[in-house]
């Protein structure tokens, strides 16, 4: 089998994997309460600027496009560890053009989300928010679903990753910080946004079914 042919029937297969986790889960991963604005999204497009702001996090470097592929997501979430890979063949494949944001939504069902957002936040203040963005969905499996504080563990994150550890220390405690982290929360709840993992493209909500939804989505924005 050509390696080109076999990595695409893999990134099929773990997209399979994310549909099977989605519909087990009821949808999404749900928070308790959605609060303000927490219909489901329609799926028409939106101008609000609470979709990306200025200091909105990126994967990598902006596409030359001005098409932004937005992923509202939670660390802790299974069904967003399972959608990482297809994210990451998709930035290895449209990252020149695409803008990937992430934006950080954890839900109140997961113990140590939260934490693990301000972690990478904090992390991004050094210059190191891909790292560990990955370290944590690297190593989902041996800390999610967890019942205790796992905030030695993240630290032992940022020390691997060569971060100051008394900055790190200190953002990671800073009411800044958890505003942040709180404030992408906040747009998404205004969004309609009720789960993770949760895409908009162009401004819409887009809900996938396959790699290909994505694929064609991805090259109808770009007009390709």
């Amino acid at each position: 089998m050509k390696p080109q042919l076999k990595a695409t029937l893999l990134v099929a297969a773990v997209f399979v994997a994310v549909v099977a986790v989605l519909l087990v889960v009821g949808g999404r991963d749900e928070p308790a309460d959605a609060g303000p604005g927490g219909d489901t999204p329609s799926g028409a497009g939106t101008t609000d600027s609470r979709l990306v702001r200025d200091d909105s996090r990126v994967l990598g470097e902006r596409g030359s496009s001005d098409v932004e592929l937005v992923e509202f997501l939670d660390f802790e979430c299974e069904a967003c560890g399972a959608a990482y890979p297809v994210v990451e063949d998709l930035r290895e494949r449209y990252g020149d053009k695409v803008s990937f944001v992430v934006r950080y939504f954890p839900l109140p069902g997961h113990f140590n989300a939260e934490r693990a957002a301000r972690a990478v936040e904090s992390a991004a203040r050094q210059g190191k928010f891909e790292e560990m963005y990955r370290k944590m969905y690297d190593t989902q499996s041996s800390w999610g679903e967890q019942r205790v504080p796992l905030d030695d563990l993240f630290r032992g994150y940022a020390e691997e990753l060569g971060l100051d550890l008394a900055r790190y220390d200190a953002d990671y405690a800073s009411d800044e910080v958890a505003a942040r982290v709180q404030r992408d929360v906040d747009d998404g709840l205004a969004l309609g946004v009720q789960g993770t993992p949760t895409f908009f493209l162009g401004g819409e909500l887009l809900q996938p079914e396959s790699v290909a939804d994505f694929e064609r989505a991805l090259t109808d924005a770009l007009g390709e």
